[in-house]
């Protein structure tokens, strides 16, 4: 076989054009000169005619399918080859490499049944868009040569703008966090520049600006992004509020089965609002109870919050996973436990494997309010407890006094009774219905107190 800059010589005397299938088959494309490979890309894709034809039997039709040619107009990359009578792709025959399909370098395609799947699964490969930004690349000056000096000083500039602008952003965004995380409010009475007290969010990037020269310089001289107002905060949490859900869907998605609780409640505007929670077993095999939303609700209605709910639960689970739902957990209001126009009814009519569970917590909580209605020795020792509390934290001689003398017998005697443990581990309640006089009917059990302490009582 003799080989020339304008065609290949076969032995039996035909010629081949060096763009055509059978040739880059026979002389691959990397063992060409230079010269030969830009004058393969310049003459491009070789399609010559081909003959394919496909007859398929789909309940019980037949049906015939032929290759047309204008799927080259609709396709720059494709190419064919008349002695195998099928279609290939021109760059990934040039750059083949392991990674390349052989239906597509090698063998050729003829099944015309699934050809547009296969021409847009193929275009999405990543091994063909190299292939093709090789191709196109070929022959040209690199960006590196074509950009002047100027232009890579105002590239590198540009960069390290952007480096910075990522650098004052992080920061403002470790602030939001940081709000987030201990429950803090962002804003203050008064964000203006003058303010003594202009928040927690403000207060927090005038102290990393302290420290940081980069951050100070930029709240000194930002003019369009300063990136501490309202608006930025308000996108920084909605941005955060976004990546969180999508963590936990996709927690969800590879969880084997879930669980849900609601409850309805009022914000502080008196608004009707849903609480929804997921609950699942991650991949390391440990429950999470994940808070999803609050759910807007115009009412409480057993068919406006279902609604709500089932909406919800289409976005989480997709149609075919209704059976991961195993649980759901409400209170035991008539709205929600319903056994025929309840929320638990609508759902798990949808999904059937949803089985109702009443809350623990509000059993808990029903259980202490009968306990403490019908059971006066249980109301009264509330009282007591609640009173204890209220009587040593609201002065400070007695918070003094329980601290030199109740709290020391506590270090000293680990056997303490369970009342001496209860008084110091009780935080300040508010019990205003307790009656005034109540001080005075302990008076006996407080004498060795006072005892120990004269004048402080």
């Amino acid at each position: 076989m003799a080989t020339s800059s304008a065609a290949i010589t076969v032995s039996m005397g035909v010629q081949l054009r060096p763009n055509s299938v059978k040739s880059l088959l026979l002389n691959p494309f990397e063992r060409r000169t230079f010269a030969e490979k830009l004058q393969v890309k310049e003459l491009g894709p070789d399609k010559p005619e081909v003959n394919i034809n496909q007859e398929t039997r789909e309940k019980d039709k037949a049906y015939k399918r032929s290759f047309s040619r204008s799927w080259f107009d609709r396709k720059a990359w494709l190419t064919s080859c008349g002695d195998a009578n099928a279609i290939f792709c021109f760059p990934c025959i040039l750059f083949k490499t392991g990674a390349c399909d052989n239906s597509w370098t090698q063998t050729g395609v003829t099944d015309l049944k699934h050809l547009s799947e296969r021409i847009k699964k193929h275009e999405r490969a990543r091994v063909h868009m190299n292939n093709c930004v090789k191709l196109a690349m070929l022959g040209q000056i690199s960006i590196a040569a074509q950009l002047d000096e100027g232009h890579r000083i105002a590239v590198r500039r540009h960069n390290e703008e952007v480096d910075r602008n990522c650098h004052i952003l992080s920061k403002i965004i470790d602030a939001v966090k940081f709000c987030g995380a201990f429950e803090l409010a962002l804003r203050g009475h008064d964000e203006s520049d003058k303010s003594e007290n202009p928040g927690i969010f403000r207060g927090l990037i005038d102290l990393m600006a302290s420290i940081d020269r980069e951050l100070e310089v930029h709240l000194e001289n930002a003019t369009v992004f300063k990136g501490t107002s309202k608006t930025v905060q308000n996108e920084l949490l909605d941005c955060m509020l976004s990546v969180l859900r999508d963590c936990i869907l996709e927690e969800v998605k590879q969880a084997d089965y879930i669980a849900i609780q609601a409850d309805e409640t009022t914000d502080v505007c008196t608004h009707c609002q849903l609480v929804f929670v997921i609950r699942y077993i991650d991949g390391n095999n440990t429950i999470r109870e994940r808070f999803f939303e609050f759910i807007a609700l115009p009412n409480a209605t057993a068919e406006t919050i279902a609604t709500a709910l089932l909406e919800r639960l289409r976005s989480i689970l997709p149609v075919g996973q209704e059976r991961k739902l195993i649980a759901q957990a409400y209170d035991g209001a008539a709205v929600m436990r319903g056994a025929t126009g309840g929320v638990q009814r609508k759902v798990q009519d949808i999904y059937r494997s949803a089985y109702y569970v009443h809350c623990y917590a509000h059993q808990l909580n029903l259980i202490m309010q009968q306990a403490t209605s019908n059971i006066s020795k249980i109301g009264q020792l509330f009282s007591d407890i609640g009173f204890f509390s209220s009587f040593f934290h609201k002065s400070f001689k007695r918070r003094t006094m329980k601290w030199w003398v109740v709290d020391s017998r506590v270090l000293q005697q680990r056997d303490g009774t369970s009342t001496v443990v209860l008084l110091t581990q009780f935080t300040s309640t508010k019990m205003n219905w307790l009656s005034a006089s109540k001080p005075f009917e302990t008076e006996e059990t407080l004498m060795p107190c006072r005892r120990e302490r004269p004048g402080v009582y």
